[in-house]
């Protein structure tokens, strides 16, 4: 079973004695965005993604130092370095060995730069989210860019798996870089809602750390089978079986 993760836009570069490490497996067609990104003004850049003259000037220094080789210098373990909601209900850094090399078959980051992570692959800081209207020629967006890439090497990884399932924990803007319907498996996917007033409330926060928490249940209990998901409880969360569906599991705390 592989589980998708979304990345966050928060990140964390402090050192980590960390020493597994891999490579990025498509830097193939992250660099050519990378070129663009430094040719593109720092104007354009903050309009392109909505961000404060601080955050762009940080983010345009980050692209005129990237560089293809990923290094222990100039680069991090990608599970460590997201630091969004979802991260803080991973909290890799408590993670042993053992489950870093277990995640690493079992744990898949979908990126706008990268298309697709391991836990343990390399990266460097940037911020480039799917979503992003950012012209190619391939098209005047990453899904264009990205097309069936990110779906043929998820099919890849599952082709090593006994079992051909995904766990899909992404957000939206994320799932839509993968074809599903062309993925060489059955797609599980889980929603989280807090109980408040006799009604069901999606709180992004709450989802988006729950989403952490699950994947972390997943590689805790070393789970391969969609049906022992149901058993996940943690921070009140209890599976609701009249409100999921045969591959859509609905969790459910009191808010």
């Amino acid at each position: 079973m592989l589980t998708l993760l979304a990345p966050s836009k928060s990140l964390d570069f402090s050192k980590t004695d960390i020493k597994e490490a891999s490579l990025p497996r498509l830097l193939d067609d992250t660099m050519p965005l990378v070129k663009i990104m430094q040719k593109m003004s720092a104007k354009k850049l903050g309009a392109l993604m909505s961000m404060s003259d601080v955050l762009t000037k940080l983010n345009k220094e980050r692209y005129m130092e990237f560089s293809n080789a990923h290094t222990e210098g100039n680069s991090k373990q990608a599970i460590l370095s997201f630091k969004g909601g979802v991260y803080l209900g991973l909290d890799a850094e408590t993670m042993s060995v053992a489950d870093l090399l277990w995640a690493q078959n079992h744990v898949r980051i979908l990126s706008g730069l990268y298309g697709v992570l391991r836990p343990t692959d390399l990266m460097q800081p940037y911020r480039l989210e799917m979503g992003t209207g950012l012209t190619t020629k391939s098209g005047k967006s990453l899904y264009a860019w990205w097309g069936e890439k990110i779906t043929d090497l998820l099919n890849e990884d599952l082709s090593k798996h006994s079992l051909g399932i995904v766990f899909n924990l992404a957000s939206q803007e994320y799932s839509k870089s993968v074809k599903m319907a062309k993925l060489e498996a059955e797609v599980y996917s889980a929603n989280f809602f807090e109980r408040r007033n006799g009604e069901y409330k999606f709180i992004s926060f709450t989802a988006k750390k729950a989403r952490g928490l699950l994947c972390r249940y997943i590689i805790d209990n070393r789970i391969d089978k969609p049906e022992d998901v149901k058993d996940f409880t943690i921070d009140g969360f209890k599976y609701l079986k009249k409100l999921s569906s045969e591959r859509e599991f609905i969790f459910v705390k009191k808010g």
